[in-house]
């Protein structure tokens, strides 16, 4: 499994595919600050051996994907504060770009898979480009409606606190960071934390992408009437116990797009445990059939 370089939207994506091209698409989009190493590799393979062609990737201003390094970093404070200043881009930027490394694969359409900041751009892919989208999931995320989905103060702490710049330091960073957001209904797993820390780091540890991304989720305001708009089949996970988006950001996302399915998952925070992932893939899995069997109905 090999890492490639696409050009999208204007810039270039670091990406990754797993399984058979001529099966279904599935794009995976990660959340803030976070690298495609954060969907595991043994997750792409299950989702692979369900029969889709997956593609994980590196948003821009993270890991091998551009930086924009010209464009102003905003300060930590504003934006913990919910003023995004001028952000470099947006949410809908982000949509464009997931959409441009779907035009470098030669991909028509995708089922499309997000967590966190990953499913607001899922969202913002299924409203602006309805035809490249055959599903959505959104997991562990929101509406942008800053009313709900809102972080418990010691998970907000974890999200403002500086990274370290050596890479011990960041590896126990990393850990003590997933101890505070992760799930405590299922088993931590420790040793897999410490080789991702370090592989993160090892790939690209970039502070300003982070605070940049931050911009643009703030910067891109509340999508509940536009979440109306989404045909695609819809599904909504989230963790009953996650600290940083709470499980009414769920709840709102599902009940503004029409038909979507909630799945919420007990015992889990702001993560993907291990123990979680068949019950995710299943999900995943029953929802691309949901699209096939209407699209199967409107072709008859």
């Amino acid at each position: 499994m090999s890492e490639q370089i696409a050009p999208a939207n204007g810039i270039e994506i670091a990406y990754q595919t797993f399984g058979e091209r001529s099966d279904p698409a599935l794009l995976l989009v990660m959340g803030l600050g976070a690298q495609l190493i954060h969907w595991p590799e043994e997750f792409c393979e299950l989702l692979a051996g369900r029969g889709f062609y997956v593609a994980r990737f590196d948003n821009r201003d993270v890991g091998h994907s551009t930086k924009l390094e010209n464009a102003p970093v905003p300060d930590l404070m504003a934006l913990a504060a919910g003023n995004a200043g001028d952000a470099a881009y947006t949410l809908d930027d982000m949509a464009d770009d997931a959409v441009g490394l779907l035009d470098h694969l030669e991909i028509e359409a995708a089922h499309v898979v997000g967590a966190s900041m990953g499913g607001m751009i899922a969202q913002t892919l299924a409203i602006r480009h309805p035809q490249r989208v055959l599903s959505v999931c959104s997991i562990m995320s929101t509406t942008g409606d800053r009313t709900v989905g809102q972080a418990r103060q010691e998970a907000l702490a974890v999200l403002m606190t500086p990274v370290p710049q050596t890479r011990d330091a960041y590896i126990e960073f990393h850990i003590n960071a997933f101890k505070a957001i992760g799930s405590p209904g299922f088993q931590f797993d420790e040793e897999f934390l410490r080789w991702r820390a370090g592989a993160t780091y090892d790939r690209s540890v970039y502070p300003a992408g982070f605070r940049r991304q931050l911009a643009a989720i703030i910067a891109s305001g509340d999508r509940t009437s536009k979440l109306g708009q989404i045909s695609a089949p819809a599904l909504v996970i989230h963790g009953s116990d996650d600290p940083l988006i709470t499980v009414s950001g769920g709840e709102a996302t599902a009940r503004a797009i029409p038909g979507a399915e909630l799945v919420v998952i007990q015992g889990m925070g702001h993560d993907l445990p291990k123990g979680a992932w068949p019950q995710i893939v299943d999900a995943i899995a029953a929802n691309a059939e949901r699209a096939r069997a209407v699209a199967g109905e409107t072709a008859g």
